[in-house]
């Protein structure tokens, strides 16, 4: 059974300038890399993903910055599995615990 403190998930943030039509494209890319990286959307700029252990989180990471965008703010959290469970999620004023971790890992 893996720890929740070894299990991680890593949140990435930004801010993209989109005032002209290059700024959109490259900030529809970064939105791009990180959906092709298995990362889900949790709110506008907002995106998670679980990982297994710190060399898969680190790995991610080393490829976000990889691919950064040349302007605009990206803030990228992360933090173990443990954490995550104690947080909190309010939908329409209605508490609801945040979503459960996958069971398995799937393969495509």
């Amino acid at each position: 059974m893996l720890s929740a403190y070894r299990v991680m998930w890593l949140l990435v943030m930004y801010d993209l300038p989109t005032l002209s039509k290059r700024e959109r494209k490259t900030a529809q890319d970064f939105r791009n890399f990180l959906l092709d990286e298995g990362f889900e959307m949790t709110q506008f700029s907002s995106y998670m993903k679980y990982f297994l252990g710190r060399p898969e989180l680190s790995a991610a990471m080393k490829r976000i910055e990889s691919n950064l965008p040349e302007a605009g703010h990206v803030y990228i959290l992360n933090f173990t599995d443990k954490q995550y469970s104690n947080s909190v999620r309010f939908n329409c004023k209605k508490k609801s615990r945040p979503k459960r971790n996958p069971n398995q890992l799937l393969l495509f």
